[in-house]
């Protein structure tokens, strides 16, 4: 009986020790008279991600909804304090202006268990900065007009790709279509290969990116376990990545340069810049440019580049096929561009369809790949305007997506509307109010890349094509959960014809 009594004292001095240790710090927002919502135990104020009943992007809406009129706020990643910023000046100071205080994102990652984490996104700004320094010019005006070939010639593979299809006459899966198109060019862009995932349907290229990215019970437990339970997700985290996509690329990174040097072989792409920073360590002397360490920044393009514009051309087709009259206009301005320039698409031209840019934007501002831009203080800080002073280590969260979707700043923001970006229209809103690619210093370093491939892509499936709504078509738009990204579950499946 008294070894019963003393096992039971035991587990309840642990469920104590669990209890305390999960709630110790629930009153951080409290004792600084900030307001919030109040945390669950284990999860704080994210449980629904947790449980996969809501996506991250409309959790942080919704706790958006109940404290907008708050200049900011307090909620609580698992047991972490979290303050969301919802006023576009002190958004600005955080982003552009104080920008030297929040230069970190504040996420982890596992060096033991994470080998490809290591990279631009996630690393804290001493290596950062004169990282990201040495990779800029990958993405200037000048290289970009060198890569621009490269992706006229993934256009090509990706309309005689669409040709096939629609000879099924069978409805298409957009979101597949743009990815298969979007792997080859940052395949070529970026590794300086060709993936074939246009012409392949097992192209070993398409299969990693499903893998890393498909929403699929290991990556809802991976994200889960990472998310709220870090410390066992150190323990357990090398049984739950997906299989063979770090040996994969590692492989593929190193076997490319060691041939290209062995070969001399130069090409206007990723791959070549990081052979010159292996080439000239001395440059980056707080790096240790290891083969994994250079993977990781080539995989993180790969990943962002490839997946982030197929969800933004896919969810263009969406749009368009339900707003035919803004689709007509656009296929208008390329008929124009054709009649004035011919087929012959370049760099210059595209980035004169004005029209084009707008129905770019508008599908950023509905559909911004990121929910939130993660940042954390790297000293106290004290809010303009407030009495409110974070600690150091602070994390803090600028609702991107809540933002997109605000009525005030965007009236009737679920509807499509490309003249929300007309000039005087972006003139006379607060330059914070288009966060897609965030700003600052720190603001997406791929973001003119990006711009280009996914219009050339909407060009290259408008021109000749007619996109509709089917029954397969999912509406209202309802968001996949389990996803990494923002997407539509189930898809989008449409209907597209030739012209």
């Amino acid at each position: 009986m008294i070894e019963y009594f003393q096992i039971l004292c035991g587990i309840t001095i642990v469920l104590l020790y669990l209890y305390y240790h999960h709630t110790s710090n629930y009153d951080f927002w409290k004792k600084r008279n900030i307001p919030g919502p109040a945390p669950t135990i284990l999860f704080g104020n994210l449980k629904e991600i947790a449980f996969k009943k809501e996506s991250m992007s409309e959790s942080v809406k919704r706790l958006y909804d109940e404290f907008k009129h708050e200049p900011l706020f307090g909620i609580f990643e698992a047991t972490t304090p979290t303050l969301i910023v919802n006023d576009l000046d002190l958004i600005k100071d955080v982003l552009v202006k104080d920008f030297p205080i929040f230069a970190d994102r504040g996420l982890p990652y596992y060096k033991k268990v994470e080998p490809l984490a290591e990279h631009l996104f996630f690393l804290e700004s001493e290596r950062w900065k004169p990282l990201r320094a040495k990779l800029s010019p990958t993405f200037t005006s000048g290289k970009l007009k060198e890569m621009f070939p490269l992706i006229i010639d993934c256009a090509q593979h990706l309309e005689e790709y669409l040709d096939k299809m629609i000879e099924k006459q069978e409805p298409i899966e957009c979101r597949e279509l743009a990815a298969k198109f979007t792997t080859d060019v940052i395949g070529s862009c970026v590794f300086g290969i060709v993936t074939n995932a246009l012409s392949d349907e097992n192209s070993e290229f398409r299969e990693m990116g499903r893998r890393f990215l498909a929403p699929c019970f290991r990556t809802t437990v991976r994200t889960a376990i990472r998310q709220f339970f870090p410390r066992l997700y150190v323990l357990i985290g090398n049984y739950i990545q997906a299989v063979g996509v770090s040996e994969f690329f590692i492989n593929m990174v190193s076997d490319t340069m060691r041939y290209r040097k062995k070969n001399n072989i130069h090409r206007p792409d990723f791959i070549n810049t990081l052979m010159e920073l292996r080439e000239h360590p001395e440059k980056l002397p707080t790096v240790e440019l290891t083969d994994e360490f250079l993977t990781a920044q080539a995989l993180v393009l790969f990943i962002a580049g490839f997946e982030t514009s197929s969800t933004t051309i896919s969810h263009t087709l969406y749009e368009l096929a339900q707003n035919h009259e803004i689709q007509d206009k656009l296929q208008k301005e390329i008929k124009q561009h054709d009649e004035k320039y011919g087929k012959t698409l370049t760099y210059d031209q595209i980035k004169g369809m004005k029209y084009l840019e707008k129905v770019f934007k508008e599908t950023l501002r509905k559909y911004p790949i990121l929910p939130m831009l993660p940042r954390e203080a790297l000293k106290n800080y004290t809010f303009n305007g407030t009495k409110i002073t974070i600690p150091k280590g602070t994390k803090v969260w600028i609702p991107a997506f809540p933002i997109h979707r605000d009525p005030n700043i965007y009236p009737d923001p679920d509807r499509f509307d490309p003249e929300r970006f007309t000039e005087e229209a972006v003139a006379n809103r607060h330059p914070m109010s288009f966060l897609a690619f965030g700003d600052g210093p720190r603001i997406c370093i791929g973001a003119r890349f990006a711009n280009y491939q996914v219009k050339l892509g909407i060009i290259t499936i408008l021109r000749n094509h007619k996109v509709d709504v089917c029954k397969e078509t999912i509406i209202p738009f309802k968001q996949e959960p389990q996803a990494l990204l923002l997407s539509l579950q189930g898809g989008i499946t449409l209907k597209i014809t030739k012209m």
